[in-house]
């Protein structure tokens, strides 16, 4: 069979696809050849931090207090490199617009102080990962040590891809963030946005189909199961019928909370220090500190 049967509808679908005014918001043109994000390069970044975080466990495998050194600064310098230029890409990809030389110098030294930055926190956000890790650790009786924590548990991957991820916005690097945790949550099943503020000690067990919203705020010593959402109710609209951005819409949760599994947490609201929230329950209103909010039991 040859395509040539077929010319003058390939033909007529090629011009279709080729209308510019039909791809409205979903093209992306470069102006000057600018790369995108690249998913491969961001696997590459987080492979690296993983491996600067618990070496040995991820990244070359014969790592020892005696090469310690050098692997990190091995690690260290990739790292730089790959944020820098992932940084640049997605620094040109929010602007979309054209660049003059002087801009692009601006951008590029902006690109390397944000990955500086960045990489100089990684003592600190090793330390709180260690936190998670022990969290994890004395909340599963199953779990025999914390090198199996650090290897087999998805929740530590999506945990550690978050924290990556919200420094990263932290340091105002657009779209970059968002890429890391979603694939995640592709990994793990684990959906954490980058804009969620999370605590030390945090601690999700098996995980499969958590999500937490982006103006979710979680304390210290907090501890979730499967299946559970933070998340928002129904969003408010401005004058256009548009939902309006950049509000906080999603759930507090202090200090020292469980969550079982299928919960629904939804909206602004506050689940008090200590409070413990049943499986397979629709919350919507505060909940008190201490409080237990279970399923009623079903009259006989």
């Amino acid at each position: 069979m040859s395509s040539y049967e077929y010319a003058d509808r390939l033909k007529e679908t090629v011009k279709k696809l080729s209308d510019f005014l039909s791809l409205e918001e979903l093209h992306h043109q470069r102006c000057r050849g600018e790369v995108l994000p690249s998913e491969k390069q961001l696997q590459e970044l987080i492979s690296l931090c993983r491996s600067l975080i618990f070496p040995g466990f991820y990244g070359l495998p014969d790592v020892s207090k005696e090469n310690l050194l050098y692997h990190t600064g091995i690690n260290t310098e990739k790292l730089f490199e790959v944020l820098v230029k992932q940084i640049s890409a997605g620094l040109l990809f929010q602007k979309n617009t054209d660049h003059t030389d002087s801009d692009l110098k601006r951008l590029q030294e902006s690109a390397e102080q944000k990955a500086i930055d960045f990489i100089t926190f990684l003592p600190e956000m090793r330390r709180i990962l260690s936190t998670d890790v022990t969290a994890m650790y004395n909340g599963d009786p199953a779990a025999q040590n914390k090198a199996e924590v650090i290897l087999c548990y998805p929740a530590i991957r999506a945990i550690c891809n978050y924290r990556i991820a919200h420094k990263l916005l932290e340091l105002d690097v657009p779209l970059i963030p968002r890429i890391i945790t979603e694939m995640a949550h592709s990994e793990t099943g684990i959906d954490i946005h980058p804009g969620a503020v999370i605590g030390e000690y945090f601690a999700i067990d098996h995980g499969t189909g958590v999500v937490i919203g982006a103006t979710s705020v979680i304390g210290n010593r907090v501890k979730l199961y499967q299946g559970v959402t933070l998340g928002a109710r129904s969003f408010p609209l401005d004058e256009n019928n548009n939902p309006i951005k950049g509000i906080a819409r999603h759930p507090i949760i202090e200090d020292d909370v469980i969550i079982y599994s299928n919960a629904t947490i939804l909206g602004r609201i506050t689940i008090g220090k200590g409070a413990v929230i049943g499986g397979n329950i629709w919350v919507t209103e505060n909940v008190a500190p201490g409080e237990r909010l279970v399923q009623a039991k079903a009259k006989p």
